[in-house]
């Protein structure tokens, strides 16, 4: 690992501050998780890190309100985890969050580091995104909103700008939504998976009102597949309904090759999936 500077301002605004636009070796760094890992591995050589540890204590927190949860982009995935608050208005995030890496990078990375991130192998994208999470981003300009949906660009790439950090995500409540979230692990539960499919919602027994399903792992970026949602939303869910929902899906999503699975083997798991993931939240989400 190369020598670097390392900063630690004691609010946002000064973080951002210390971020140049045309320098791309200042980083900011949240939990680190990622990011020493690519150090480590030489894949990235900062001249400076801005660690975000020290800004002020509101950027770390959970907090429930009428329009659902507003969550701190310092707030660690453990803290996500445990909240009381995060399981009585999202419950799907709370199960996600069992098998999302383990316990050590749970207890250190940030919710705003792992969006940030942009990987698309990541659990919490998908999750949030189906949920309809919009983010707060700041930077010298100001403050601006982005549907999380919108927010990931491309593979490891987002719509951040280089001195623009996020300041916290709001999530609308799950209410009375079903939910579930699967993934497809080669190895163990918490594994990078292969696909992960997130499913929301608005159902009366097995009628269909609204849909919102989310493709990830798969793709370059957590992807909301419209063609598959349009194809649930107002029907009755039966075999047919699901096999067609499948098949929208693969058609819209952009699956990419790796060392998880091939293409053909991606676009099987996300029909197979859809399925079960549907069916799973028709039943209370239970895993």
């Amino acid at each position: 690992m190369t020598p670097f500077e390392l900063a630690e301002p004691k609010s946002l605004a000064d973080a951002i501050k210390l971020l140049d636009p045309d320098d791309p070796t200042i980083r900011p760094m949240a939990g680190g998780t990622a990011l020493m890992l690519m150090m480590k591995a030489g894949v990235f050589r900062p001249a400076k890190l801005v660690s975000l540890r020290k800004i002020e204590a509101k950027y770390t927190g959970i907090a429930a309100g009428a329009d659902g949860l507003r969550i701190g982009a310092m707030t660690t995935l453990n803290a996500l985890e445990r909240s009381a608050e995060v399981k009585k208005h999202a419950p799907l995030i709370t199960r996600t969050m069992l098998t999302l890496s383990n316990v050590r990078v749970r207890n250190v990375a940030t919710v705003g580091g792992a969006l940030a991130h942009g990987d698309p192998h990541m659990d919490l994208p998908p999750v949030l995104m189906a949920l309809g999470a919009k983010l707060t981003v700041v930077s010298p300009k100001g403050e601006r909103s982005i549907a999380l949906e919108d927010f990931f660009t491309g593979y490891y790439e987002t719509s951040l700008e280089k001195n623009e950090l996020i300041a916290e995500a709001h999530v609308p409540a799950q209410g009375a939504r079903r939910a579930a979230y699967m993934k497809v692990t080669t190895g163990s539960a918490d594994d990078w998976p292969a696909l992960g499919i997130a499913v929301v919602l608005e159902a009366d027994g097995k009628a269909i009102k609204t849909a919102r399903v989310v493709v990830s792992a798969a793709t370059a970026k957590a992807t909301r597949v419209k063609s598959a949602e349009a194809v649930l939303a107002g029907k009755t869910v039966d075999d047919k309904l699901l096999a067609r929902a499948g098949d929208a899906a693969v058609e819209e999503a952009e699956f990419i090759a790796d060392v998880r699975g091939s293409v053909p083997y991606k676009r099987e798991l996300t029909r197979v999936y859809l399925r079960r993931a549907v069916q799973q939240a028709l039943d209370g989400g239970a895993q």
